[in-house]
């Protein structure tokens, strides 16, 4: 599906390339107090808030004689428009409306294209009356922003969302020979380096009873049932007290720097010493950094009273941090390969749900469901309005909601719709971040 189009209209000097430059987020349009720098239109990639679109930055709109060169650059516009998903037509809050606002509204009223009507120059109150006579030109509500400041990006969002969001894929596209990024971390003499070879079917890395013995970050390519995979053995992470050696502190680096490039991490457990402050730490690291996480006990040929011990991690995993009571927490041994298809089986399903995206329709229709099942509080008699939810990246899944009074929302209505949301979608263990935006109209501040 080819990428969506957005162009943005309006007379000269109305800040169409300030606009252009905050949305591509580069300094690639010319800015100006003149009028008419602009002549050619431009094109750019843009993002806001998740949404991807190309972008088109037109010459300012005037009534000129066609063979001119502005009728010249006007015919340029309209054929942008005609082309485009959607049209930004900006005017100028603080200068108010004038006759060529008016008329270019009334070209574009007879246009197919969707108009998004956007105030800019909208900060203070100076521009108050200019934002409300904006509705004179029937396009709908003006959207009020400044596009040299960045304010009312979550509006302007909201209104260019319908026109330019997929909707055709629930999942983010991994190519068939995109390795899966899997990282093996621990404590020193957990049996990375064992369980790399028993997966390799050779003695790639050197191992021993000695702690330590691999100091780099070691990436080896490899194939599991046809599925290729970059392995990755890091070096032991010991507590930062203990970590002397300067070498032993560029190991720990380079560790920290693997899990960041990771998909989905294994942290490595010894079952013969059970569950430490350590391993949490290293857990704690792997779910802030947004990767999938396998908790793995090796060694589990070895394990005396293995029922117990098992229910004994579990539960200790619970209590030393809330977030991991949903990870995958698997028996291995690196020394037998038992264990060891299941734990790869895994991985490539959480990273499956790691880099899903829902449907912005049915993400909706089960937000709507989840706060009339549980609407959300109103403090002080006050109630909090969330309007509504959007995916804005996956890998890990990001989403973010919309409303009003949204920092006053209580942690515990937060983690019902983060819990809900994971259960609806069957997205697993992994880790799901939810942000939480409030309306930001530069003339509603102070009332």
């Amino acid at each position: 599906m080819p990428i969506p189009t957005v162009a943005i209209v309006g007379r000269p000097n109305v800040g169409k390339s300030t606009l252009f430059n905050r949305l591509v987020g580069k300094r690639l349009a010319l800015v100006d107090d003149r009028p008419g720098v602009t002549r050619d239109r431009r094109e750019g990639e843009a993002k806001l808030l998740g949404l991807e679109f190309r972008v088109i930055d037109t010459a300012g709109f005037e009534d000129e004689d066609p063979d001119s060169l502005p009728g010249r650059m006007r015919a340029q516009t309209a054929a942008a428009v005609r082309d485009a998903d959607a049209a930004l037509f900006l005017v100028d809050a603080r200068e108010g409306l004038t006759p060529l606002d008016e008329e270019i509204g009334r070209w574009l009223r007879s246009e197919t294209t969707p108009v998004v009507l956007v105030a800019n120059k909208a900060e203070g109150r100076a521009a108050d009356t200019g934002i409300f006579e904006a509705y004179r030109l029937g396009l709908g509500d003006p959207v009020a922003i400044s596009a040299e400041h960045g304010e009312g990006v979550a509006d302007l969002f909201e209104a260019i969302r319908p026109h330019v969001e997929h909707e055709h894929f629930a999942l983010d596209e991994i190519d068939a020979e995109h390795p899966l990024q899997l990282a093996i971390v621990g404590r020193p003499n957990a049996g990375k380096s064992t369980l790399v070879n028993r997966m390799l079917g050779e003695e790639r890395m050197i191992t021993g009873p000695e702690a330590g013995i691999t100091h780099d970050s070691i990436s080896l390519e490899w194939e599991w049932e046809g599925r290729p995979v970059r392995l990755v053995d890091t070096a032991g992470l010991r507590k930062r007290a203990k970590i002397e050696d300067k070498l032993e502190r560029l190991s720990a680096a380079d560790t920290r720097r693997a899990i960041d490039y990771a998909e989905v991490v294994v942290l490595l457990l010894d079952a013969t010493r059970g569950l430490e402050a350590q391993d949490l730490k290293i857990a704690a690291q792997v779910i802030e950094e947004g990767r999938a996480l396998i908790l793995a006990l090796n060694k589990w040929d070895a394990a005396e009273n293995a029922s117990s011990l098992f229910n004994g991690v579990k539960a200790a995993l619970g209590e030393g941090l809330a977030q991991l009571r949903e990870v995958p927490l698997l028996t291995v041994s690196a020394r037998t390969g038992k264990g060891i298809d299941t734990l790869l089986k895994v991985a490539f399903d959480l990273r499956e749900a790691w880099s899903r995206r829902v449907p912005t329709g049915e993400l909706n229709r089960w937000f709507e469901d989840a706060i009339e099942a549980n609407p959300p509080p109103a403090p002080k008699g006050q109630r909090i309005k969330l309007r509504y939810i959007t995916q804005v990246k996956s890998r890990p899944p990001t989403f973010v909601v919309f409303g009003n009074r949204t920092d006053e929302l209580p942690e515990s209505y937060r983690r019902y719709l983060l819990n809900a949301l994971r259960r609806q979608f069957d997205l697993g263990p992994v880790p799901l971040r939810l942000d939480f935006r409030g309306r930001s109209n530069p003339f509603d501040r102070g009332r």
